[in-house]
């Protein structure tokens, strides 16, 4: 048997392949868009990948099940669990296998059995995978998707949260609590492969390792050690981080279908300074992924800045208008990796980019912003001269922040801009200050001018200022 473990950390998703060697033939489970390492795999130990198998319908990123079957004519593996809102649908011409709890399949010589594990999701399978190329009779291990994760299990609240879908966080929450009793009458000795690691918003304290067993799970895992079903929800709906705009985008998409990557338009190139100006005087979004303190010392007027690391899907999910062209200013070295992380999310509609040294470098006219650090803005914050803006998570405001700070979550703060203190110097801060350089630009963007950055956030703030007061005590 082969395995082969993948992983995205932009947006900390594992997909696995799945293959019978003698047979040569293999399977993908919970595929991304970009099928590329899998069609090099493929080939590398010349095999034939005939079949895509999905945990679920997916929140966080386009599943590659429709890309793969349009490539090389893979059979999609899916879910027919869940009531009618949760049905696969366009599936005419892409063979297909819909899945009940208890269906069994073959890929050569390895079984996969269906185990419907609603909770994270009303449609959610796992797949209990044995490999029968020799001895065995049962089942070596289980692929959880999103719903048992190393450490943690799958939130519940998506649907509610990122889907409107009224009262589905309570009835999902409790859907989880007769899974998981089904999870636990598993053998120990059972491995566990999820769908995410740590940095995933389907969860709330995934771990980073990318594996466990069952039997570790049932003793250390925090949602394991509930008998009491109330408990266990209270517990599981309290401190769910923030589900991302986009989230409610992927679930359509992975529901009805995508455009395959083949008809996307070429990507134009933006050449010149007055391109730019002229894109954003009419309007379009114009994101530069360079780093923030390169960002802060000089940008065009009305660009946002999401800068390209791990978390540059994350944050275009929350900023960027999906019905609205989208340009992009970058290190044009970095174009095919920028394409591929954004259109993981859906982000399809990216018109052109431009060498953003190139363009900076014709500019008549930059705008910047300032740095303070802690200990410059004690003063002021004190005397009352500025507001603070704290853009974290509700669940890091709530476990301490500066005192009278505002707290709105950066994500949501181009549609909550009425709500601000303009009264006044904004001093804007988030945990470790990578958050609250994003949200420096777009309250730029959207023409708010009075407003400083704290260098290193919360984290310093408490190192500088709270650290110092308390050693006076």
């Amino acid at each position: 048997m082969l395995l082969r473990y993948f992983y995205d950390e932009k947006l900390a998703h594992a997909s696995y392949v799945v293959g019978c060697q003698a047979k040569g033939e293999m399977v993908i489970v919970d595929p991304m868009r970009n099928i590329e390492p899998y069609l090099a795999l493929a080939e590398k130990e010349k095999m034939q990948i005939v079949g895509a198998l999905e945990t679920h319908i997916h929140a966080d990123f386009v599943a590659g099940s429709r890309e793969l079957a349009d490539r090389v004519g893979t059979k999609m593996y899916i879910s027919d669990e869940g009531d009618a809102d949760w049905k696969y649908q366009n599936l005419e011409g892409i063979p297909h296998q819909l899945l009940k709890d208890g269906d069994e399949f073959s890929i050569g010589n390895l079984i996969f059995k269906v185990m419907h594990t609603p909770g994270h999701t009303p449609e959610s399978i796992s797949f209990l995978l044995t490999d029968r190329g020799g001895v065995a009779d049962k089942p070596m291990g289980i692929f959880t998707g999103d719903f048992v994760f190393v450490g943690d299990i799958g939130r519940p609240d998506l649907l509610e949260k990122a889907a409107g879908i009224q009262g589905t966080s309570l009835s999902g929450a409790k859907a989880m609590f007769k899974s998981l009793e089904r999870f636990k009458a598993l053998p120990d000795y059972m491995q566990l492969w999820p769908a995410h690691g740590a940095g995933s918003a389907c969860g709330k304290a995934l771990g980073a390792v990318p594996s466990s067993t069952v039997g570790y799970e049932k003793q250390f895992n925090w949602a394991m050690q509930f008998d009491d079903e109330q408990k266990f929800i209270d517990a599981l709906l309290d401190g769910q981080p923030e589900p991302p705009y986009y989230f409610a985008v992927m679930k359509r998409v992975n529901k009805v279908g995508i455009e395959l990557l083949k008809n996307l338009p070429p990507v134009k190139v933006v050449s010149s300074y007055e391109e730019v100006a002229q894109l954003l005087e009419d309007g379009k979004q114009v994101i530069d992924t360079r780093p923030a303190e390169d960002f802060a010392q000089g940008f065009i007027a009305g660009t946002l800045n999401i800068p390209d690391n791990n978390s540059l899907t994350n944050w275009a999910g929350w900023l960027v208008d999906y019905t609205k062209p989208l340009y992009l200013l970058i290190n044009p070295s970095q174009l095919d990796d920028i394409l591929i992380a954004l259109r993981s999310i859906g982000i399809d509609n990216v018109v052109g980019y431009g060498d953003v040294t190139k363009v900076l470098e014709e500019a008549n006219a930059l705008e910047s912003y300032d740095n303070i650090t802690p200990l410059e803005a004690k003063p002021l914050i004190e005397s009352e001269k500025v507001h603070v803006l704290d853009v974290r998570n509700q669940t890091e405001y709530d476990a301490g922040h500066i005192e009278n700070a505002q707290h709105i979550m950066v994500g949501t703060l181009s549609k909550r801009l009425d709500e601000l203190q303009t009264d006044k110097k904004i001093v804007v801060q988030c945990q470790g200050g990578a958050r609250s350089a994003i949200a420096v630009s777009v309250l730029k963007a959207n023409g708010i001018h009075n407003i400083v950055n704290l260098t290193g956030g919360y984290m310093a703030w408490q190192q500088e200022v709270m650290a110092k007061k308390e050693s006076y005590i």
